[in-house]
């Protein structure tokens, strides 16, 4: 995440909601709902089910939509903090070509400033760029020396799993090709974080994932975008 971001998660706090929820992957999930611009962003987030939403075969939706002059983003948190361990993310959608507007975030996230508020991120973006390499792996804050690793998300995946593994002595980032695990090919990018005293300690964070508009910037193409997740793992 840029600074800007990362300022406006805490901001206008008010204006959010949750009091909607689904079920994915075995653990219950609260839906953001803001109904002014909030980070990240800034941008509206809706609860709806165009926006978000579980399938008939247990799959989670994720859709930035239009309506009424309005684009609206979406956000599912988790409802209970796991802290240290194996969080696994697997993709039923290419995230290669995303527009250059939009982001897609897996990650850790405390409401607390603690720690960088225990940011942890996998992101699929050009931050606004398409000449941009599309993904990276962030231990916050991004801005310090080998806190990030950016890299490409191969074209043509229609399935990828994208997991990181949070110990007290290091944060193992890794992405595979299709959604088994453990996966049946070596991964296309790996990045392990040993700076321990970067490393955040477990507190009240929450796995969350996202699909926003970098700088509340309308996709370029003026298109609604859906990513679908196949399932979320956490292994101790």
């Amino acid at each position: 995440m840029n600074a800007f971001k990362l300022l406006l998660f805490g901001c206008l706090l008010a204006a959010v909601g949750s009091a909607k929820t689904i079920t994915f992957s075995g653990y219950t999930w609260n839906i953001k709902k803001a109904t002014s611009p909030v980070g990240p962003g800034p941008n509206l987030f809706s609860d709806s089910s165009n926006n978000v939403w579980v399938d008939s075969t247990g799959r989670l939706h994720l859709a930035i939509t239009y309506s009424r002059g309005k684009w609206y983003c979406a956000e599912v948190v988790l409802t209970q903090s796991l802290g240290y361990g194996n969080y696994r993310f697997y993709l039923d959608s290419p995230v290669d070509n995303l527009d250059p507007n939009v982001v897609l975030g897996l990650f850790t996230w405390d409401d607390l400033p603690d720690y960088n508020h225990r940011e942890l991120d996998i992101e699929f973006a050009r931050w606004g760029n398409a000449a941009n390499r599309n993904a990276q792996y962030t231990v916050q804050p991004y801005n310090v020396a080998g806190n990030q690793y950016v890299f490409v998300e191969p074209a043509g995946l229609t399935q990828s799993t994208h997991a990181f593994d949070w110990q007290s002595a290091s944060v193992l980032f890794q992405s595979w090709a299709g959604v088994a695990y453990p996966p049946a090919t070596a991964p296309f990018a790996s990045f392990n974080y040993t700076n321990v005293p970067g490393i955040p300690l477990p507190g009240g964070e929450n796995a969350r994932m996202n699909l926003w508009l970098f700088n509340g910037k309308a996709p370029t193409n003026r298109t609604r975008v859906e990513v679908i997740v196949n399932r979320f793992e956490y292994v101790q």
